[in-house]
């Protein structure tokens, strides 16, 4: 039986060079559950997804942000990793002269510890690169050096499945991506979840990756908080309205409350 896990942010801010980015963000994660964030560029997204691995250029100035009951805050990027909490990043890095697959291994190995079994990771990883259509050469070159934009994201989505986390953050995991290999992207991520209910959030700015990934909760980020957040039919919305018609509704909607809490008016 399958563990459930929960990703609990509340009220979180935060800041960079003095700079806030994040304002009493509100977002809670179960497994089972895919958010998708959507929003204009610089509001926000990617510092998320970083802040919730624990980038330690990012300060958080207020708020909580937990994963199952354990504070965050105080953990390192390789703990909260133990954790079951995987990134897949945007701009994934070059690491010359550490193959694909020792790094893999090694990664594996400090998850595992004494359960790890090597025949077992190399058959794993054998059968995810076919599935993935990357060539086999690849996992035997320096991480990501030389790797196409497609290729440096099949190897983000070959190190989820290896590392078998509970919390899947994929940062615009479809940029740079081809037709065909949006598809295989997308497909292979569905069948992730599928096949281990973790809890997912992505964040893309365009419909074409949900025609693979299809979420249960979709949210609208602007100005560093959600200002609105709905099931699959919000993507259309914003398709069609645009972010701005959101954001006017969102205003008026605040403007509202407060002013009904000002003159006790309902």
């Amino acid at each position: 039986m399958q563990q459930d896990h929960v990703l609990d942010i509340q009220d979180l801010s935060v800041e960079i060079e003095g700079k806030e980015i994040l304002s009493h963000l509100n977002l809670t994660i179960k497994s089972g559950e895919i958010h998708v964030i959507m929003g204009p560029n610089g509001t926000g997204k990617s510092t998320l997804t970083k802040v919730i691995m624990g980038d330690e250029h990012y300060r958080i100035t207020n708020g909580s942000i937990a994963y199952d009951g354990q504070d965050l805050k105080t953990m390192k990027v390789d703990e909260r990793a133990r954790l079951g909490i995987f990134l897949g990043m945007q701009m994934p890095y070059e690491i010359e002269g550490v193959t694909n697959a020792d790094f893999m291994r090694s990664a594996v190995h400090a998850k595992e510890k004494d359960q790890f079994q090597l025949f077992s990771f190399i058959k794993k990883m054998d059968k995810i690169v076919e599935q993935l259509h990357m060539d086999p050469e690849m996992i035997h070159r320096s991480i990501n050096q030389g790797f196409s934009g497609g290729e440096r994201k099949k190897n983000e989505i070959l190190q989820m499945y290896l590392l078998h986390p509970s919390l899947v953050l994929l940062d615009e995991i479809d940029s740079g991506l081809d037709v065909d290999s949006l598809r295989i992207v997308g497909e292979n991520v569905m069948r992730y979840y599928e096949e281990n209910n973790p809890g997912l959030l992505l964040i893309t700015h365009y419909k074409r990756l949900l025609d693979y990934i299809k979420p249960t909760h979709v949210h609208v980020m602007m100005n560093g908080t959600i200002v609105k957040s709905g099931d699959a039919s919000l993507v259309e919305e914003i398709e069609n309205d645009g972010y701005e018609a959101i954001a006017k509704k969102f205003s008026t909607s605040i403007g509202t409350c407060i002013i009904k809490e000002m003159t006790g008016h309902e």
